[in-house]
């Protein structure tokens, strides 16, 4: 194995999973980021490589030149691989040039960006007759009365681009319980030249959310795949996932399954479903194009998917696997988690009790690793170091 894997972003525990997910294989990794501060992910002593190149933003031309005079310089082209959605974004609008230069999985320019947009996604989920929520655009003509007959309140205005959103407005979407909510946040948004759709919530409690992780061939084939349950989010109610667990749901393979072959989606992917509470049936919400927030628990409950893409393109593939089992591992980030169990217990949507008796569960932490501690030292003083900053501003 001697072709390198190239990491885009080490400033987050996507990357750095990525990055122990490979090195603990023997494979060359190097990590590419637009600066040193706080890559804490470059700390791991799986990383072989760190480099440092122009923003994926503010120059993509230069990123993408960088890029191609490395592996210019490689007898076998390097696996490349986005550690943040930004990057996914990145990849898909020059895939074509990264593609002669580099092996990733997907080769349809334009499908990561359009499953990754909202809007794109509710129109491909109902071609394909997947669940998704009730969605209405501010610009329909029957925009207020859709609402009022069909979507109702409380709802979610929603960005379609959620990286944007997010940038902007430190969160991933507006909750609104009424008109005048309703026109303050599309009032918001316009300003901030963002699209988005409005949606009916779906009932249900945070632990109704559920993934479909999986691994296409380039025939768009299942060859790998697991499910997981949420516990508990950040931001609570509607946010990412701080403490998951895996567990065996079959049905979200049977829905998975046939989507991702009909949309011939290629590499990793992960669905977010939510159960609705009264219909119990899942409903599409989301669809991650990257290495999730989760990969430490799905390393450690049975699958390296990481290890499994690159097996994929460099001609060897692994045997296919699904995980058919509760493990009783649960995925943590301690450091929202916790800020998720004050925000539920101050709302009283968890006691003290329960949130006891969910830790009992065997842990995938994000960060920390006995074997690999660096980044986890590293990243606590970096939290460290903003709260000092914080407190003597």
């Amino acid at each position: 194995m001697n072709n390198k894997a190239v990491i885009l972003g080490s400033n987050y525990y996507i990357g750095l999973s990525i990055i122990r997910c490979l090195g603990e294989n023997g494979v060359y990794t190097v990590a590419v980021d637009y600066s040193k501060k706080e890559t804490y992910g470059a700390k791991s002593k799986y990383l072989n490589e760190q480099l440092i190149a122009p923003h994926y933003k503010e120059n993509p031309e230069g990123l993408l030149k960088f890029l191609i005079d490395f592996a210019k310089d490689e007898q076998l082209k390097p696996v490349l691989y986005p550690g943040a959605d930004q990057y996914v974004e990145f990849m898909d609008a020059y895939l074509d040039r990264l593609s002669e230069y580099y092996l990733i999985p997907m080769t349809e320019q334009g499908l990561w960006t359009k499953v990754m947009n909202k809007e794109s996604l509710h129109e491909l989920a109902v071609k394909h007759g997947v669940l998704v929520p009730e969605t209405t655009r501010p610009t329909d003509k029957d925009f207020y009365e859709r609402m009022e007959k069909e979507i109702k309140y409380p709802c979610i205005v929603k960005p379609t681009d959620s990286a944007s959103f997010v940038a902007k407005f430190r969160k991933k979407i507006f909750l609104v319980n009424n008109k005048e909510e309703l026109d303050k946040a599309l009032s918001l948004s316009k300003d901030a030249k963002l699209d988005v759709i409005v949606q009916r919530i779906i009932p249900g409690f945070d632990d109704h959310m559920y993934t479909f992780d999986a691994h296409m061939n380039q025939e768009s084939e299942v060859t790998h795949w697991m499910t997981c349950h949420k516990l508990r989010q950040y931001p609570i109610n509607f946010g990412a996932s701080v403490y998951t667990e895996q567990k065996y749901v079959q049905e979200l393979y049977d829905i998975g399954a046939p989507f991702f072959k009909a949309i011939k989606y290629k590499g990793f992917g992960e669905i977010e479903f939510k159960k609705d509470a009264e219909t119990k049936k899942y409903y599409l919400i989301e669809i991650n194009t990257r290495t999730t927030n989760l990969n430490s628990l799905l390393y450690k409950a049975g699958i390296n998917f990481p290890y499994v893409a690159y097996r994929d393109m460099i001609g060897d593939p692994l045997e296919p696997k699904a995980v058919k089992e509760d493990t009783g591992l649960a995925f943590r980030y301690l450091q929202e988690d916790l800020l998720a169990i004050r925000g539920y217990i101050k709302k009283n949507q968890l006691t003290t009790g329960s949130v006891i008796k969910s830790l009992s569960r065997k842990k995938a932490p994000a960060i920390w690793s006995l074997n690999d501690p660096k980044p986890a030292f590293n990243y606590f003083g970096i939290v460290v170091g903003k709260v000092f900053r914080k407190l003597f501003r």
